[in-house]
């Protein structure tokens, strides 16, 4: 579960210019994701974190927000104040009729 001081901000509520950064896995990504998004894989935060923005508002968001939600409090703890968890997750941003693009030809869709 989720520390209760993690921030977060619902599909609805994300600002067209903030950085959104997208965690899940490569084949997730594939199938859908939002326009503009960009991808860097969980796993690989640790190693890319030069490529996130500390003077940006930067929305991290994973498929149902659990993946993300860590991703959000690891970058706190190492200094980043402007990350807020995207809540529910890409399931919960095309719920809520936000755009997704898909790479693979086929029909842009949450998996």
């Amino acid at each position: 579960m989720f520390a209760a001081n993690i921030p977060s901000v619902t599909a609805t509520e994300v600002p067209a210019d903030a950085y959104l950064l997208d965690v899940r896995e490569p084949d997730e990504w594939t199938a859908g994701h939002a326009p503009g998004a960009h991808h860097l894989p969980m796993m690989e935060v640790p190693a890319r974190m030069s490529e996130i923005p500390t003077d940006a508002d930067v929305v991290v968001v994973c498929r149902s927000g659990g993946r993300s939600g860590q991703v959000v409090g690891y970058l706190m703890n190492n200094g980043w104040d402007n990350v807020r968890n995207l809540d529910g997750g890409m399931r919960q941003w095309a719920a809520a009729g936000r755009p997704l693009a898909s790479e693979d030809g086929q029909p842009a869709r949450v998996v």
